[in-house]
């Protein structure tokens, strides 16, 4: 039987995909930092090149999160912070309105297929960037190394 959902939410095993891949990661941030550092995922890219991905440093970003570090998350991945915060509260306005939540109804812009299509180019883009970005071998530019 299909999922039935409301129009402009994803089926449910999507939204369940996402808390499992979100609880994951505040898991493995966890692990990190009660091991003082020592356990964690290591990026392949920068154990290969030396390069910082677009996402190196988030593991130390949450896990700086769980102990009310807001400043020190910022400094290790402020893009990542930022789209996961947009991230989870869109998550969150498809899961009340999935459950019917008059009431408590978060207000969501609806984009287009042209649109989406556009932010995630523009998305991708921006992390491109970021990553050259990040890599500069000069100040201010080392500082965004993670």
């Amino acid at each position: 039987m299909p999922d039935s959902h409301p129009p402009a939410t994803p089926p449910a095993s999507v939204l369940a995909g996402m808390a499992v891949a979100a609880l994951g990661g505040l898991g493995i941030a966890g692990i990190y930092s009660w091991s003082g550092g020592t356990l964690g995922v290591p990026c392949l890219l920068r154990s290969t090149t030396g390069l910082a991905c677009p996402f190196c440093g988030t593991t130390r970003m949450v896990a700086a999160l769980l102990h009310g570090d807001l400043a020190s998350a910022l400094l290790f991945n402020a893009p990542v912070l930022v789209a996961a915060t947009v991230a989870g509260y869109v998550w969150m306005s498809w899961v009340l309105e999935r459950h019917g939540n008059r009431r408590l109804r978060l207000p969501r812009p609806r984009l287009t297929p042209v649109g989406r299509r556009r932010l995630t180019g523009a998305l991708i883009g921006l992390a491109v960037v970021f990553m050259v970005v990040r890599n500069l071998p000069w100040e201010p530019f080392t500082v965004l190394g993670a």
